[in-house]
């Protein structure tokens, strides 16, 4: 009966994780370049069951020995594994704002690759984003809404000395004249990439670094301004799913309820016949 008692407290713990991960997708459902996440969910080991008990040998001593047979094998709960972004492309909004940019990407050579904005927060480590949601702070820098530096190329911050600039295609910033292409990374395996609590990603310790975007001549991808990507959240469906992380939620809780009568009614009835 205890084991009931976790299968269940386990599948209680992991439904409410799971409708965690889906309040925040449904909360950044506005947020511009925001990657959904998604949850795996997966049993315990197995477990063998085998049952004890002695088998009498029809002997004039009547000898016995310990035994087991075999029941079969049980899962004694379910845990959250991981949570894994998808990277499938939101669709494009218009803002009109000079500093918003969107990466639009066509075919690549790898189906699960993905094109990133390069950033870096004050203490110089470098962070990847989607979300072109730009603005120019008061010294002439391009940052995000987070105070974090868009990047050039050479891995150093974009100034515009305050003046209107525009974004080639190409992912190039013409102000006065001068051209300086953007920092644009690309992973041919986003998985490996940790996201933070800024909703930025960050190399995982030992990955692979990534490659200049523009070094990759299969690549295709193109750089519009002037437009944002919307977040790749379907509220219908996550909405759907989160009521059904709920009655799973529920149906776990009644469970436990349920096993506890159970014990209760073994304390309070049987203890009174012994």
């Amino acid at each position: 009966m205890l084991r009931g008692f976790y299968t269940a407290t386990s599948g209680m713990m992991a439904q409410q994780r799971r409708q965690e991960v889906l309040s925040n997708n449904m909360t950044n459902s506005l947020t511009p370049g925001y990657k959904q996440d998604q949850t795996t969910l997966r049993a315990f080991p197995e477990l063998l069951l085998h049952r004890m008990e002695n088998q009498d040998i029809p002997v004039k001593r009547n000898l016995s020995f310990g035994s087991m047979s075999e029941i079969g094998a049980i899962n004694s709960g379910v845990y959250v594994q991981e949570t894994i972004p998808d990277f499938v492309q939101g669709s494009l909004r218009e803002t009109g704002m000079m500093s918003d940019l969107a990466i639009v990407e066509g075919e690549t050579p790898d189906e699960s690759g993905t094109v990133f904005f390069t950033v870096q927060n004050e203490e110089g480590d470098v962070r990847y984003t989607r979300n072109g949601n730009f603005t120019v702070d008061g010294d002439g820098n391009l940052t995000t809404n987070q105070g974090l530096y868009v990047l050039d190329d050479d891995g150093n911050p974009i100034n515009t000395d305050g003046l209107d600039f525009s974004v080639s295609s190409e992912g190039n910033v013409m102000i006065d004249g001068a051209e300086i292409p953007l920092a644009l990374a690309y992973s041919d395996d986003p998985n490996q990439l940790t996201k933070n609590e800024q909703d930025m990603f960050q190399l995982d310790e030992g990955a692979a670094a990534l490659v200049d975007a523009r070094d990759n001549a299969l690549l295709q991808f193109n750089v519009q301004q002037r437009y944002l990507e919307n977040s790749n959240v379907d509220t219908g469906q996550t909405m759907v799913q989160m009521m059904e992380a709920y009655r799973n939620f529920e149906a776990n809780q009644k469970m436990v309820q349920a096993y506890d009568r159970s014990l209760e009614k073994a304390v309070n009835e049987l203890g009174r016949l012994g």
